[in-house]
């Protein structure tokens, strides 16, 4: 095999290796550090190894542009001038921006070139804008704070429901047809309405005029 073959065999692996990490990258950043020291580079690649889901690696231009023609990245071709380092975040989207971004505050030398994150083209002021954003995590981790509190408040509650003795709440239900008497002595309430019965007593004159009419009788013996 010539070293023409050699190096076309070998320029294809590298090829296919950055369509692969494309194909799975949910962003593609473009760095220039090519102002580092060893020392710094080290700390760089620690840091996005951290992040977790974030891939690091210095490609020719040459590569990346081969490798990103036909696919969602091709609005990379305009920023691929001097040397660059390509990280691939696999999982959030702006990890990869977000810790170069941190990184550049000790690294002047460190330059964001331009960015592909979920589908949109970010130029190196797009991309620190994008990396300004917190990340998936960051924005659970604070939504979860804010329920924090009601959500602790509410869990020492049904742990108390739970711990509570069962025998404590004996005596409430033996209370309860205690409290439940006066509705079955309610109907006694109900007295009154035999008065409304007794209002024909009112009609007793009618027994006085019985004397009245018998007093002829007594007349009898005149006779």
């Amino acid at each position: 095999m010539s070293n023409l073959d050699k190096n076309r065999q070998a320029k294809n692996v590298v090829i296919t290796e950055l369509k692969e990490k494309m194909s799975r990258a949910k962003s593609v950043v473009l760095i220039d550090a090519c102002g580092l020291t060893v020392e710094q580079d080290t700390v760089l690649r620690t840091s996005l190894r951290k992040a977790g889901g974030v891939d690091y690696k210095v490609y020719k231009n040459s590569m990346i542009n081969f490798a990103v023609e036909c696919t969602d990245f091709e609005g990379l071709r305009p920023y691929l001038a001097g040397p660059t380092a390509v990280a691939f975040s696999y999982e959030d989207a702006t990890a990869a921006a977000s810790q170069v971004s941190t990184q550049i505050k000790t690294m002047p030398l460190l330059e964001f070139k331009a960015s592909v994150i979920e589908g949109v083209v970010y130029d190196a002021e797009g991309t620190k804008v994008i990396a300004d954003i917190p990340s998936r995590d960051v924005l659970i981790s604070r939504l979860l704070g804010s329920f924090k509190s009601p959500m602790a408040s509410f869990a020492r509650v049904i742990n108390a429901i739970a711990e509570k003795d069962p025998s404590e709440a004996a005596p409430v239900a033996e209370s309860a047809p205690e409290a439940a008497a006066p509705v079955a002595e309610a109907p006694a309430e109900e007295a009154p309405a035999p008065a409304v019965e007794e209002a024909p007593a009112a009609e007793a004159p009618v027994a006085e005029e019985a004397p009245v009419e018998e007093t002829p009788a007594e007349e009898t013996p005149a006779e």
